[in-house]
């Protein structure tokens, strides 16, 4: 015990050290590569949440399954996400960044080629919730790690534009299902979905664990030998370290208002993932309802989509110059004045239009509040926790809304869909505005 103290202002002079240099690095070819494979893995994030959009829409109109069984397709992939996200987030911080990376993509890929053989909607509803298990984790996982490897005056940016390549999904899957699913069906889709994450895995097993994660843990050793091996980089191309602003505050600063700051990342992001998912998840069936076919509601949903990449590109662009509070509080008032909109518009230019705007507004807030704020408000100690968990409530709070959707369809109308979202959408830019930190330029 008493060699452990005298050892201990040794250590506490070898993490300062080491956390100092990290926060001096600059953007290095290990960190494009650390950047490629996360910003693919969201990228399949993306297509997962689509694909079972266009799907369902298809399933409904085939008579292969009812708006219930749809209802319970929807759900189980909200609590695969759930149950997948908790887990990322506690093995992540206690037992490494990467082995909470390591077979999430293994397991979607899996499930998603066995759903596609799947003989009835049981089985396939089986085979959905395992392989949202094994996605669950990637959200949490992936920004956290650009979060911890980008440089600090662009870390918003990274991570935000990590979002923006996920994001390409949305019409990409959405263009897709409008081209195979009538061709082909829509087992399809899920053999293209399955088989690229199959690939994806395998190209991205060797992922660097985080120099930030090893100096908590006082794996120093192993800390200093990433640190170094970023260094070497820097210096080949000839670039100086990264000055660090005097007296930044630090994220531990956080961890004295731990349970104010997940109170905040819960409600900013369930609200996000709440409204996001709703809208685009039931616009193609929305549509069907309202006796569009089925070609015709995922060509309009397409367009509506391309907001998508747009939405995660003015949030790339504004989230370090304008910061992250005055980004979030905008794009959520917009989302609700956009959203009273929407069931008002009677022309199919109008549907796709105030749709693409919608759309957009959510994308900001994808990319600035999942993609940057929410591991921001929390220290290297608590991030993947703080991000499951509120990641994880945002699923499980989603798992009801295709029920809560089907309801309000057969009984009350679609109307009071987009005020729902609206409401939303306004709570949760008032709880950012007033108990939020701005988080940008925080030394992690």
């Amino acid at each position: 015990m008493q060699a452990m103290m005298e050892e201990a202002p040794g250590n506490i002079r070898r993490q300062q050290e080491l956390t100092t240099r990290i926060n001096q690095i600059r953007v290095t070819p290990t960190f494009w590569r650390v950047f490629a494979l996360v910003a693919a893995g969201m990228f399949m994030d993306a297509i997962d949440v689509y694909l079972a959009s266009g799907v369902s829409s298809y399933l409904l109109a085939t008579k292969w399954a009812t708006v219930t069984q749809n209802s319970v397709f929807l759900s189980v992939g909200f609590m695969g996400l759930f149950i997948g996200s908790i887990t990322a987030g506690l093995v992540g911080d206690y037992f490494g960044r990467r082995r909470a990376y390591q077979l999430n993509l293994l397991i979607f890929g899996f499930f998603t080629l066995l759903g596609a053989a799947a003989p009835n909607m049981p089985v396939l509803i089986g085979c959905r919730l395992i392989a949202a298990i094994g996605l669950g984790t990637e959200i949490v996982t992936g920004y956290a790690m650009i979060n911890e490897f980008a440089p600090i005056s662009q870390r918003g940016r990274w991570c935000a534009a990590t979002s923006l390549i996920a994001n390409c999904g949305a019409p990409i899957t959405m263009l897709l299902c409008t081209l195979i699913i009538p061709r082909f069906s829509w087992r399809a889709m899920f053999v293209i979905a399955g088989s690229l994450a199959l690939i994806l895995w395998y190209f991205r097993r060797n992922l660097p664990e985080s120099p930030r994660w090893d100096i908590n843990h006082q794996r120093y050793r192993q800390a200093e030998a990433t640190i170094a091996q970023l260094e070497k980089e820097m210096a080949a191309r000839h670039l100086a370290p990264a000055e660090l602003e005097e007296n930044a505050a630090t994220s531990y600063d956080n961890d004295a208002h731990l349970r104010r700051n997940l109170l905040v990342a819960i409600v900013a992001v369930t609200a996000v993932i709440v409204c996001q998912y709703t809208f685009t998840s039931w616009v193609p069936t929305l549509l069907v309802k309202k006796h569009l076919a089925v070609v015709s509601s995922l060509a309009f949903s397409t367009v509506m989509m391309l907001g998508a990449p747009v939405g995660a590109l003015i949030g790339t662009l504004l989230v370090d110059r304008v910061g992250r509070k005055p980004t979030i509080v905008t794009a959520f008032g917009l989302s609700a004045i956009l959203g009273l909109l929407y069931p008002a518009q009677t022309t199919a230019s109008g549907v796709m239009l105030v749709g693409f705007a919608l759309t957009a507004c959510f994308y900001v807030l994808m990319a600035v509040v999942v993609a940057v704020y929410t591991s921001e408000l929390f220290s290297t100690t608590y991030r993947f926790r703080g991000a499951g968990v509120a990641n994880g409530i945002s699923k499980l709070v989603t798992i009801g809304m295709p029920y809560l959707v089907a309801w309000l369809l057969t009984n009350v109308g679609a109307n009071v869909i987009f005020v729902t979202i609206a409401g939303i959408a306004i709570f949760a830019g008032l709880v950012v505005l007033f108990w939020g930190p701005e988080t940008n330029r925080r030394v992690i």
